[in-house]
C-alpha cells in the first residue's frame, strides 16, 4: 500500500435495514477532490451485489421509516452556503426524486423516523445571530474575524473538529417530513431545547409522544461531563428528567415495554477517564422523580462501543459492541441481566474482527465488520445457529489488489508477570527489516483486529510495524485501562518495550534500527520513551502529542477534566508526568508533528517541544499542517493525508 492508495479505502456506514431494504453510506479519499465522496448504496441482501442508490456523491446516515415507504438522509451539496451543509433529505423507497427538507444554516444531524412514519427527529446547531455566516440584528454578515467577542462562563466551550459551543448549542428539532414532501417551500424547523445546553442522541419512545435525549446534568448549570436522559413532548414542551446517571448517558432507547436502555459509565465526583461503558436499564418514572438505573452488564470485563449504534432490544436479549483484546464483537446481553460478564454473554459476531455498526429488522441482523484483510465489509449475519454468515459486499477488493499484509498475532509478559497483548506487520521479503514502534493514541483506547492503513503503508514500503495495546489501553478489564492513572510512562512504557523485544526475537527482523513513533497519547509515550529509553531507538515521530501537563490543562479542550484525571492536579506531579520536563534526555534526530486547529492537543504542545529540542542542540523539526485538527491521519484533508504519509517514509528513510 503506497501513501495514494487511501483512495482505497472505501468505508460503509452504519447500515440501515426494513424488509429487503439495505442501505449504506459509502464514503472514501477522493484526491483529485480533496474530499471525501460515496453516497448511499444499496446491497443486495442475497449476495447479488451492490450499487449507488441515491445520485449525490456525499450522502450519508440513512434512515429507513417504520412503515418502510420512506428513506431519510443527510445530503451535503456541491454548492455554497447552506445548501453545502449536511440537510434532511427524503426519498419514496421505491425510488424517485429526494426533497430536502431543511434549510439550517448550520445543517442537521442525523435523521431519526417516529413510530408514525410520519416525523423525524434530529439535532443541529443553531448560531447566535450575526455569527457563522449569518446575519446580526442590523442585517449585516460579518466576516469570522469582524463577529462580536465571546462571553464565556463554563469550561466545557469548545470541541476539537467542531468548534465553539456557546454560541451555536445544539438543540433538538421535529419536524413532519411527510407534510414538508407535500409542500414547495423548505419547511420552517423550530427547537424544542432551549440554548442553555447542547442535547444529543435523539430517539423516540414506543408511543411517539417524547423524544429521549441526552443532556448534561442538571442542564448545563455546573461544569462537569455528567449527564442524564430526558424526555421533550414531541409537540412541544418543558424536558423531563428520566433518569438520573451515576455518571454519563448516551444513545438511550425506550424498550418495547417502556423502560429506558442506554450506554453510560459510573463514577464519583465531576468527571473522571479510563471508565468501561456498561449497558444500563431504567423503568420509566412512575412520578415527578426520576428514576434508578441498575447496570446490566459487569464493570471490569463489559466495555460497550458507543460509537457502533444504539443498543438494539432482539427478543429476550439486547444487542450492543463490546471491545475485548482487539476485537469489537457484537454481544447478546439478557434484558434481565444483573452485572453480567463477558464470558457469560453470547456472542453473534466479531471474533478476532471489529464490528462497527450493525442493525436489525425482526430476526435479520446485519453488521459492518473489518478484519486483517478488510477496511469494513457488510455481513448478514446467520438466524440460525448452524448457519455461516455472508459477506454481502466486497468493497476492500481495491485493497488486495493493492497488497494486504498479515497481521501477526504478539503475546508476551512484562518483568512484572503482567500479560502483553499486540501484533506485528511484516514486510515481505527476508529482511533483516528495520522496526518502527507504533503507539496508539487515547490512552483509553484500542489497536484492533483489522486493516489499518499506517501499518500498511510502512510495511510495504520495508518496514515491520510493531502495534501493541499496553496498559492503559482499552479492551482488556477497567483496571487494565485505568492502572496508568497516576503512572503515566510506567507499566505502560514497560509493555510497549516488551512487546518490541517480543518482536525482535523473529530472525528477519533488525534490532540496530528501530523507530519510534506515535500521535496524541501516542506522542506523549513516544516523547517519553524518547527521553527515558532513547538509546534504544535511531530516531522518533512525535505527532499531535501532549508534552506539558502544566499548560495542556487550559488550552486543551478536554484539559480541565483529562490531566487531572490522569496525572493528579499537583502541579509538580504534572512536571513529573510531563515529557517536555526531559527534553534535556533526549538526544536522537526527534521531529514534532502538529496541527494548525488542533484543540485536543493544542499546537502549544509541540511548539514548546521543538524549541526547547532545537536549543539544546537536537537534530529536531517540525512539521506543521495547515486547516487541521487531532484527526488528520484519520479523516482529514485526503491531500494532506497523502503528503503526510510521504513525509513518514523519507523521515524513515533517512534514519532507518
Amino acid at each position: 500500500m503506497r501513501p495514494v492508495d487511501i483512495e482505497a479505502l472505501t468505508v460503509p456506514g452504519a447500515p440501515a435495514l426494513r424488509g429487503d431494504l439495505l442501505l449504506t453510506a459509502v464514503s472514501r479519499p477522493d484526491l483529485k477532490t480533496n474530499s471525501y465522496r460515496g453516497g448511499l448504496h444499496r446491497v443486495g441482501l442475497d449476495g447479488g451485489g451492490e450499487g449507488p442508490w441515491t445520485h449525490g456523491t456525499k450522502d450519508s446516515a440513512p434512515a429507513i421509516s417504520p412503515d418502510g415507504r420512506w428513506v431519510a438522509f443527510l445530503r451535503v451539496g456541491e454548492g455554497s452556503g447552506r445548501e453545502a451543509k449536511p440537510q434532511v433529505h427524503v426519498i419514496a423507497a421505491a425510488g424517485g426524486d429526494a426533497k430536502r427538507i431543511t434549510d439550517l444554516p448550520l445543517g442537521a444531524g442525523a435523521p431519526v423516523w417516529a413510530p408514525d412514519s410520519r416525523r423525524i427527529a434530529f439535532v443541529a446547531r443553531v448560531p447566535e445571530a450575526g455569527r457563522y455566516g449569518t446575519e446580526n440584528e442590523d442585517g449585516e454578515t460579518p466576516e469570522p474575524g469582524e463577529e462580536a467577542p465571546r462571553h464565556i462562563t463554563n469550561l466545557f466551550y469548545r470541541v476539537d473538529e467542531t468548534g465553539f459551543l456557546n454560541d451555536r448549542p445544539q438543540r433538538l428539532f421535529v419536524v413532519d417530513a411527510v407534510a414538508a414532501l407535500s409542500g414547495a417551500e423548505l419547511f420552517e424547523a423550530t427547537p424544542l431545547t432551549d440554548d442553555r445546553a447542547d442535547v444529543e442522541h435523539p430517539s423516540w419512545t414506543v408511543d411517539g409522544e417524547s423524544v429521549l435525549i441526552v443532556a448534561p446534568r442538571d442542564w448545563a448549570v455546573e461544569d462537569t461531563v455528567r449527564s442524564d436522559v430526558y424526555a421533550v413532548p414531541a409537540a412541544g414542551g418543558e424536558p423531563r428528567l428520566l433518569v438520573r446517571t451515576p455518571g454519563t448517558a448516551a444513545k438511550p432507547v425506550a424498550a418495547p415495554d417502556g423502560s429506558i436502555l442506554f450506554y453510560g459509565t459510573e463514577f464519583p465526583g465531576l468527571a473522571e477517564v479510563a471508565r468501561n461503558t456498561g449497558l444500563w436499564s431504567a423503568p420509566w418514572p412512575a412520578g415527578d422523580e426520576p428514576s434508578s438505573p441498575r447496570r446490566l452488564t459487569d464493570v471490569e470485563s463489559v466495555d460497550c462501543d458507543i460509537a457502533a449504534g444504539v443498543p438494539v432490544v432482539l427478543g429476550d436479549d439486547v444487542l450492543v459492541v463490546v471491545r475485548t483484546r482487539g476485537a469489537a464483537e457484537l454481544r447478546a446481553v439478557p434484558l434481565d441481566a444483573d452485572l453480567a460478564e463477558l464470558k457469560s454473554l453470547r456472542r453473534l459476531a466479531g471474533e478476532r474482527t471489529a464490528v462497527k455498526a450493525f442493525a436489525v429488522d425482526g430476526e435479520r441482523i446485519v453488521a459492518v465488520i473489518g478484519t486483517p484483510e478488510s477496511s469494513g465489509d457488510i455481513v448478514l449475519l446467520p438466524e440460525s445457529g448452524t448457519a455461516e454468515p455472508r459477506v454481502l459486499t466486497d468493497y476492500s477488493k481495491a485493497l488486495r489488489d493493492i497488497g494486504i499484509l498479515p497481521l501477526e498475532e504478539l503475546d508476551a509478559t512484562a518483568s512484572d508477570g503482567y500479560p502483553v497483548h499486540g501484533w506485528i506487520v511484516r514486510p515481505e521479503g527476508e529482511g533483516p527489516h528495520p522496526v518502527v514502534l507504533m503507539i496508539h493514541g487515547g490512552p483509553f483506547a484500542p489497536y484492533e483486529w483489522k486493516v489499518f492503513d499506517e501499518a500498511q503503508v510502512l510495511a510495504a514500503a520495508g518496514y515491520a510495524v510493531v502495534l501493541g495495546n499496553p496498559r492503559g489501553s482499552a479492551g482488556y478489564g477497567e483496571s487494565h485501562g485505568r492502572s496508568i492513572i497516576g503512572g503515566f510512562g510506567t507499566v505502560d512504557a514497560s509493555d510497549l518495550l516488551t512487546l518490541l523485544d517480543k518482536a525482535l526475537e523473529l530472525s528477519n527482523l533488525d534490532s540496530d534500527r528501530v523507530g519510534v513513533m506515535g500521535g496524541s497519547y501516542g506522542g506523549y509515550m513516544t516523547s517519553w520513551l524518547a527521553a527515558h529509553h532513547g538509546g534504544r531507538f535511531r530516531a522518533a515521530w512525535s505527532e499531535r502529542a501532549v508534552n506539558a501537563f502544566d499548560s495542556f490543562t487550559g488550552s486543551s479542550d478536554i484539559g480541565w477534566f483529562f490531566a487531572g484525571g490522569y496525572v493528579g492536579d499537583d502541579p509538580e506531579e504534572q512536571r513529573k508526568c510531563s515529557p517536555l520536563t526531559y527534553a534535556g534526555k533526549i538526544d536522537i534526530p526527534f521531529i514534532v508533528v502538529h496541527s494548525e486547529q488542533d484543540w485536543r492537543c493544542p499546537i502549544e504542545q509541540g511548539q514548546r517541544m521543538y524549541v526547547a529540542l532545537r536549543q539544546n542542540g537536537v537534530d529536531a523539526e517540525f512539521l506543521l499542517f495547515p486547516g487541521e485538527g487531532h484527526e488528520l491521519t484519520r479523516s482529514g484533508q485526503p491531500r494532506h493525508r497523502v503528503q503526510r504519509f510521504d513525509a513518514v517514509l523519507e523521515w524513515w528513510s533517512r534514519h532507518l
